[in-house]
């Protein structure tokens, strides 16, 4: 009977505490779907089986790459504590050195009477460079007077910008007039406009061939125009020619006041917003990628849009898309560029500058790069429309804006192989060797394809490992290798004394810890020579003479009569 009132007693109990726990559960499944609702969602990107998560509360970047349940990578949002990400450890010990040698004879008791070089770039700014700085170094093997380069207006980039437009021309011609020559425009012949002959030299050609090819159409016609004209001069010369080469490209070219002047406020809005900054040259335009032949994903819808490019080029073979990955043929996306980076030690409060024109896929694409950086920049987002207003017009003027920020960042950054990217990895190396990282493509590519499959800190040693002389560091490049204007190596001098005395210092962390970098294994060595894309009108032989045949009867160029297609590194060049 007892036991009956107990059970009866519980029971009223559990009766009575029944309706307050019916309404806590009530509120918390009103609160658990309160948050759930304002959880943020992943940000898609350009590839619907790819998401990127930003998780702040355990202060990682989560990324998940493929098919929806694959396991997340984490990225400490921090940037690496272990060592200087923003400059190169033996940078102190090199320094540029283009001055001329005393045996080095004056323009005025080398250059002869009635021997005028004109020359016709092709390409974009920087493809241009390369040729404005190779015919100072012509008209010095030629003896001839240089008239200030004319700048290709009909190309790909329809950039009607002349030479004085763009650079400084007193200030090109004032300083090189020890070296070179060089006038403004042709005189005038026996009161009539002087009308010079046009002729083209193969790609890379040497002194002996310009004096064996050039030099007796150039006595006879005593005017000539050189067409095409970039790259056709050879990567081995004498040692003072290679040094004019630097005096030009280094010294000489200066962009005019306005362009200057709107570049030095870009960097110093940067410069404003953190104390370093990356600057990324990304090239990823339609074109670019429809010439390359990769293929990023985009199913049928990328390869008709990219094959209806691709057209364009008649002389294009069919693509392999795995095997030009492979070979490293493939410009990086945004977001694999972000990656690398990440895994270089660049935490995500890194600013960064995108120096880039129509990125295929637009916004979608730059998203996965935008969550891993969010401070991102371009020059559109640091100025006004009114002040890019007398630039915007003109592709020349804007790429020189985007050069002058790039050169000025602490870090630079390319996901390809083009003529900026060379002559910038150039530049950096005179003035200070500043980091310059270049992606080594044909590693990256199968780290890249197994990231899923590893750790964040395995893909980032293996990152280190594979970017091993592809960071702008010196001797990294053995002399002579790929392009002069990308590895002026004669023109880049070691302070034996500094490095005599930090070797003699004491070794705090054992022997050869903090060796410089010419202690660099060979096979971490940058060797990885971008292929000479076919040039046409490259005979191989440079030995003689070739003006008959060569033109028609109105002195212009063969091609240019029969419209030839634009040569191929229009598109891949600047």
């Amino acid at each position: 009977m007892a036991s009956h009132r107990r059970r009866n007693h519980y029971y009223n109990r559990f009766r009575s505490v029944l309706p307050l726990i019916s309404a806590v559960s009530g509120v918390l499944l009103i609160l658990f779907g309160l948050l759930s609702f304002l959880a943020p969602t992943p940000i898609d990107t350009n590839n619907p089986h790819h998401k990127t998560m930003l998780d702040t509360t355990n202060d990682v970047v989560e990324d998940t790459i493929g098919k929806p349940g694959e396991p997340v990578v984490h990225i400490p949002k921090k940037g690496r504590k272990d060592r200087d990400v923003w400059s190169s450890r033996n940078s102190k010990y090199f320094y540029g050195c283009s001055n001329a040698s005393n045996k080095f004879p004056n323009a005025d008791a080398i250059t002869r009477p009635n021997r005028y070089l004109l020359i016709a770039t092709s390409g974009g700014l920087n493809q241009q460079r390369t040729g404005i700085t190779d015919a100072v170094v012509a008209a010095r093997i030629l003896n001839a007077t240089l008239v200030v380069p004319k700048l290709d207006q009909k190309s790909f980039w329809k950039d009607s910008s002349d030479f004085s437009e763009i650079f400084d021309v007193d200030w090109y011609i004032s300083s090189l007039r020890n070296d070179v020559k060089i006038i403004k425009s042709l005189p005038r012949r026996r009161g009539k406009t002087w009308i010079p002959r046009n002729m083209r030299v193969p790609r890379k050609c040497s002194e002996r061939c310009y004096q064996n090819r050039v030099l007796p159409v150039l006595l006879k016609r005593h005017a000539i125009q050189l067409t095409k004209f970039d790259y056709r001069l050879a990567n081995k010369l004498d040692t003072q020619l290679q040094k004019l080469r630097c005096r030009v490209n280094y010294h000489a070219l200066k962009f005019t006041n306005p362009i200057l002047r709107m570049g030095e406020k870009l960097v110093h809005r940067m410069r404003m917003k953190s104390k370093h900054f990356i600057a990324l040259h990304l090239r990823f335009e339609p074109d670019m990628l429809a010439f390359s032949g990769c293929y990023y994903g985009g199913g049928d819808k990328e390869r008709k849009e990219l094959g209806a490019i691709r057209k364009r080029w008649k002389t294009l073979h069919a693509s392999n898309p795995d095997k030009e990955r492979r070979h490293g043929k493939c410009p990086l996306t945004p977001k694999e560029v972000g990656l690398m980076l990440r895994a270089l030690g660049y935490g995500s409060d890194v600013h960064i500058y995108v120096a880039s024109g129509e990125v295929y896929g637009g916004e979608e694409t730059l998203a996965p790069l935008k969550a891993l950086f969010p401070n991102f920049y371009t020059k559109e987002t640091l100025s006004s429309k009114e002040e890019l207003e007398p630039f915007s017009s003109f592709s020349s003027r804007m790429a020189a804006l985007d050069f002058i920020v790039c050169d000025e960042s602490d870090v630079f950054v390319t996901n390809n192989n083009g003529n900026m990217a060379k002559i910038l990895a150039g530049r950096r190396r005179y003035f200070g060797h500043k980091p310059t990282i270049r992606p080594n493509a044909k590693k990256l590519y199968r780290l890249f394809l197994n990231q899923t499959t590893m750790s964040w800190e395995a893909f980032a040693s293996k990152m280190h490992t594979f970017q091993r002389g592809f960071m702008g560091e010196p001797k990294e490049v053995r002399p002579g290798r790929g392009e002069f204007h990308e590895n002026p190596h004669t023109c880049i001098c070691e302070d034996s004394e500094a490095k005599a005395r930090k070797n003699s210092g004491p070794r705090k962390y054992g022997k050869g810890y903090d060796a410089l970098e010419d202690d660099i294994p060979g096979d971490y060595q940058n060797v990885d020579d971008e292929p000479e894309l076919p040039d046409p009108d490259d005979d191989g032989d440079q030995d003689g003479p070739q003006e008959n045949g060569q033109f028609n009867e109105t002195g212009m160029d063969y091609d240019e009569l029969t419209n030839e297609e634009p040569e191929l590194e229009e598109i891949l060049s600047d």
